[in-house]
């Protein structure tokens, strides 16, 4: 086990940071997080974060950041282990993180979408998105079934989003999805899922959607009238 350090370097609403996060609390792993204004970066912030973005995880003075690179430090120098022993079946959880990235952009997509026919193309690709998964899960109730893995860590945070687009509307992303959504509940009710966020995390997104002036701020705006 590290006998360093480590500070979470956090925006309150990156899911990115949330999979660090989840991976730290699954690890029994003692951290500090310090957040950040994206929209107004300081100066120190921006001298480990070559990218400007969060997650970074500060190891004593040293500094890692993209999520990805964090989780694999964390999985060579905690116990714990979240990835599977088998390379085989190591490589393909590696490559359904790629694909949950991938997931995170198109829900980028979906709540800028400025219109209704851009956004409603975004949710018909998120629905693909999830329909490929909903082939993958086999077994339940995580991603591999009894064991808790880095693709549920990554999930975690997906799901989170739906549960304030369902408070928006209904979109059909999710639907017909049975095995998806036995996933979703099973992630929505880990103790390491829902301590990656504090407890105004929806507070604070709803006020970041209703901000975007897209397509789903204007359906915020007819429900609350």
């Amino acid at each position: 086990m590290s006998t360093f350090s480590l500070t979470l370097v956090s925006h309150h609403l990156c899911p990115y940071v949330q999979r660090a996060a989840i991976s730290l609390t699954e690890k029994s792993v003692a951290f500090e997080r310090v957040y950040v204004d994206l929209a107004n970066k300081p100066a120190w912030f921006l001298a480990i974060s070559p990218l400007g973005k969060t997650p970074v995880l500060k190891v004593d003075d040293q500094a890692i950041f993209e999520s990805a690179s964090i989780l694999e430090y964390l999985e060579e120098t905690e116990p714990k282990p979240l990835h599977p022993a088998d390379p085989l079946t190591r490589a393909e959880h590696r490559a359904w993180i790629e694909f949950g990235s991938t997931v995170l952009n198109d829900i980028g997509g979906f709540y800028s979408a400025p219109d209704e026919n851009v956004f409603e193309a975004k949710a018909r690709a998120l629905s693909v998105k999830f329909d490929r998964l909903e082939a993958r899960l086999a077994t339940s109730p995580y991603f591999d079934g009894a064991r808790f893995s880095l693709v549920d860590a990554v999930f975690g945070p997906v799901f989170r989003y739906f549960d304030v687009f369902d408070k928006i509307g209904e979109f059909g992303v999710l639907s017909n999805k049975p095995r998806v959504m036995t996933w979703r509940s099973a992630l929505a009710a880990r103790p390491s899922v829902k301590a990656a966020v504090g407890e105004d995390y929806e507070t604070r997104l709803w006020a970041f959607l209703l901000a975007r002036n897209s397509h789903i701020s204007s359906l915020m705006k007819r429900e609350r009238a």
